[in-house]
């Protein structure tokens, strides 16, 4: 089921959807997002905030990046860019006295196996040593135990460092940072690893490639349903239904023979212009909740069909992932076909335009150099509206919250 299939699909689509009433279109135009989403997507956040980037060792950064410039291209890649954004920002300061936020920049998921995933086995001990370095050497961290410092922890599960959802919720949030806001992929309501007021940002996908294989916006959409990825990870999951909780499978299952479904384990040359050529592109999870399809989905103007329960997404307050996207029940997979050909044309047609909306697209990208209202704004932007800083954060001479040795003890080993 390679691209031979997508090229072959218009003319089964044509004559399966007729009987449906749902057409393969595309929709013309864009549509601004309305009410409070749009007016919060569209916010700039240069004079409302500034942020005291600390500089550290490079052994917690430049020097893990230099052993492996892989770091620069994998999902994870956002805390590089970030800090490389924050110090040519308008809104960085050199004075930490007049700072609204401080920021730590440790590359915790530079660390890579052969295989490119991260390792982070020594992310807890590096994160640890870089807060005590800074609390030895700035006031800062002390007077408030990080309630005003914010970190980038862009892995799987966060702040819980492990790449097995067990092994992670076991863990939970590095306990040092439980007084810090976490700007972090993951996001799953309700979940151990998921820190109250964080800030969830999409995974990072090289814009400049993406932009490479763009098509014209009047090509026909002529692909229902587009999937490439993997359906069992028998790798690390040997015995099935445990990677992704079985979803991928389910969609393998039972859409494999379906002429509506293009959907293979191949991953075709052809991949970003497929995407654009698509109706629907299912977003489901993986190990975690949350897949670089989402933001290649929306960037793409193809309708991502999520499947993750309780995901909490990208920027929730800016971007209407409701109005954008089809929701579909991680036990209600079996009946995507029904679930997505009832769907009334004009609401597939809406969807379309909100998607063309330029602003939309850019929230999910982090270009280099940076663009207005792209990603990194929006980070600042969720930063903003958490101003100004209750007085609550700050302690008393003397005071304590943070327990130091609370945690996982190969966390306290030095660093």
């Amino acid at each position: 089921m390679g691209t031979g299939r997508a090229r072959a699909l218009p003319l089964a689509l044509a004559l399966l959807l007729a009987c449906s009433d749902v057409a393969v279109v595309a929709a013309q135009g864009t549509e601004r997002i309305q009410g409070s989403a749009g007016d919060v997507l569209e916010d700039d956040p240069v004079g409302r905030l500034k942020v005291y980037v600390y500089e550290l060792p490079p052994k917690y950064n430049k020097n893990i990046l230099a052993k492996d410039s892989r770091c620069l291209k994998h999902m994870f890649a956002t805390e590089i860019f970030i800090h490389r954004f924050l110090l040519s920002s308008a809104v960085q300061t050199l004075n930490p006295e007049e700072a609204d936020w401080f920021y730590t920049p440790v590359y915790t998921t530079c660390d890579l196996t052969p295989w490119g995933h991260p390792l982070t086995t020594k992310s807890p001990r590096m994160m640890r040593s870089a807060i005590q370095y800074i609390s030895k050497r700035w006031p800062y961290w002390n007077r408030t135990e990080g309630a005003d410092h914010f970190f980038v922890t862009p892995h799987d599960f966060g702040a819980c460092f492990y790449f097995q959802e067990a092994k992670a919720i076991e863990r939970g949030v590095l306990p040092v940072l439980c007084r810090a806001t976490l700007v972090q992929t993951f996001g799953q309501k309700h979940h151990a690893c998921l820190k109250e007021g964080s800030i969830t940002i999409p995974p990072y996908t090289p814009p400049h490639k993406m932009r490479t294989h763009l098509v014209p916006p009047e090509t026909p959409r002529s692909i229902f349903v587009y999937f490439r990825g993997l359906f069992y990870d028998t790798s690390n999951d040997p015995e099935g239904g445990y990677y992704a909780r079985g979803a991928r499978a389910s969609v393998w299952e039972n859409f494999k023979s379906n002429p509506m479904f293009d959907i293979s384990t191949d991953h075709p040359p052809t991949y970003y212009e497929d995407m654009q050529r698509s109706v629907f592109c299912l977003c489901p999870l993986g190990w975690a909740p949350w897949s670089p399809r989402l933001v290649e989905a929306v960037v793409f103007g193809c309708i991502p069909v999520i499947i993750a329960d309780d995901i909490v997404l990208p920027f929730a307050d800016a971007i209407p992932w409701e109005e954008i996207g089809v929701f579909v029940a991680e036990d209600d997979v079996t009946k995507l076909d029904t679930i997505l050909t009832s769907i009334p044309m004009e609401e597939i047609l809406r969807k379309q335009r909100l998607l063309a909306n330029p602003s939309m697209k850019q929230a999910m990208l982090f270009p280099q150099p940076a663009e207005p209202r792209d990603a990194f704004h929006q980070i600042l932007n969720g930063l903003a509206r958490k101003l100004p800083h209750g007085k609550g954060v700050f302690l008393k001479p003397g005071q304590k919250v943070l327990n130091w040795t609370e945690g996982d003890p190969a966390d306290l080993k030095p660093w």
